[in-house]
């Protein structure tokens, strides 16, 4: 028990940083003996609580921001209700070959995005979303509640590239839209999924106090180093994924 409270604790403050959380607490769940969905189904509903406790640690950052979300969660809701058919219908290798380059794309767009950002604003400054962001955040609302790990990095990236948002403004929209992305996905599993409570309830606690944590830390991080966190973990989870 302790060692899973452990893990919801430093996914938690994984989440709120960046993403990529579930890496920790996935094969925790899985090393103490729950089965492969099991384990899957309980890490989506034990991390939900703290993912809103990221949110709330980044309500300063999505001050003006309620367009841009309501323009993109409907396409998250989406997205996590088909993520939530797939896994219940599919099994979890459907993923493996395409997960690993995504999360390898995500990077490279994080590194470049502010070079791009610069370019697009020399020749013809942005002020609203490209219009390929709404069904790209569809994409990783299916992933999001599928699997989820490296989904903060994918959602930084195509963030970074499809607005105009700072990267901690993108770093608040995303912990929304991630969190919505459990959310859905937690409250259909609630029902018809092998949820394990006992280890949902420990993940939570754990996620709740790491999600604070980690939001007050990210939001005082400057922004290359912020940059280079998530560059960071997303090769981590690359290289996670593929071994």
């Amino acid at each position: 028990a302790a060692l899973v409270i452990l893990a919801g604790f430093g996914a938690g403050a994984l989440n709120a940083v960046v993403g990529s959380g579930s890496l920790i607490t996935f094969p925790t769940l899985v090393a103490v003996g729950l089965p492969p969905l099991t384990a899957n189904v309980s890490n989506t509903v034990g991390l939900v609580p703290g993912s809103m406790a990221s949110v709330y640690g980044y309500r300063r950052e999505l001050a003006g921001l309620r367009p841009t979300l309501r323009h993109l969660l409907p396409a998250t809701v989406l997205g996590a209700l088909v993520g939530v058919v797939l896994l219940l219908t599919f099994p979890e290798t459907v993923f493996e070959a395409v997960v690993p380059a995504l999360v390898g794309v995500a990077v490279l767009l994080v590194v470049v995005q502010p070079w791009v950002a610069r370019r697009t604003a020399a020749h013809a400054p942005r002020t609203r979303s490209a219009p390929w962001l709404w069904g790209a955040v569809g994409l990783t609302g299916v992933y999001g509640a599928y699997f989820g790990a490296a989904q903060g990095v994918l959602l930084i990236g195509v963030l970074g590239l499809g607005t105009v948002l700072g990267l901690q403004q993108a770093n608040a929209v995303k912990n929304v839209l991630a969190g919505t992305a459990n959310l859905v996905a937690g409250l259909v599993f609630a029902v018809v999924a092998p949820v394990d409570w006992g280890a949902a309830l420990l993940v939570a606690l754990g996620s709740s106090a790491g999600g604070l944590l980690g939001a007050r830390l990210a939001r005082r991080l400057p922004v290359p180093v912020l940059r280079g966190v998530v560059v960071a973990v997303g090769l981590v989870a690359l290289v996670v994924l593929l071994a």
